[in-house]
């Protein structure tokens, strides 16, 4: 009768022990890895920032140059109530910015963006970074998928006022049958644009 508890509590023990030796063993991968997973991530983060502003633009390191964006700008532009912009530099002077941006309305839902404007206003990078349209259809808008986003590059954010599909009257190429995809993507970035357009000065100086 006496051996039941004592097996239960060596059993109860040898449990404790183990469940003590992982906790440490795991903590102590996460404090060998951080680093290196902060490091990848940023590296990550870098890539796709020079996708949306071409690397000859700047100096500086884009990823650090993080900044939130005002509530209000952020609801506008990215449909949610936190988002940021990235200020570029070449030789001290200010080159452009990146802004993180969304189109809520896209087919598959919300698509994820990040579109760069140099400081003369002249769109830089349109790149999809997250979307669920359709595969073989709507994901055209990926840059990964097909060249349609380059269409916007070379625009003028001060001149360029119509952003929409040739469907609609305006002049953004679009695929037939996946109209819906184009049409989210090219609004989002004539919001961003007028917003650039509006607080050019601002950004460029770092205060969004």
């Amino acid at each position: 009768m006496r051996s039941a508890p004592r097996q239960a509590r060596r059993s109860a023990l040898i449990l404790a022990s183990f469940a003590a030796a992982i906790t440490l063993l795991l903590a102590g991968t996460w404090l060998a890895t951080r680093a290196q997973v902060a490091a990848n991530q940023s590296a990550a983060r870098a890539a796709l920032l020079t996708q949306a502003l071409p690397a000859a633009l700047f100096d500086n390191d884009l990823a650090a140059s993080r900044q939130p964006l005002p509530e209000a700008a952020a609801w506008l532009l990215n449909g949610r109530a936190a988002a940021n912009v990235y200020r570029a530099s070449k030789a001290g002077r200010p080159s452009g910015v990146v802004f993180e941006a969304a189109a809520p309305n896209g087919y598959g839902g919300r698509i994820d963006l990040l579109i760069g404007i140099a400081a003369d206003g002249k769109l830089q990078g349109v790149r999809v970074v997250g979307h669920k349209e359709t595969p073989g259809l709507g994901d055209y808008i990926d840059q990964s998928v097909s060249s349609w986003a380059r269409q916007f590059s070379g625009r003028d954010t001060a001149s360029h006022r119509d952003w929409k599909v040739k469907k609609d009257g305006g002049d953004i190429d679009y695929v037939s049958g996946a109209t819906i995809s184009a049409r989210a993507v090219a609004a989002a970035v004539g919001r961003v644009s007028g917003y650039f357009r509006d607080h050019r000065a601002a950004l460029l100086q770092g205060n969004p």
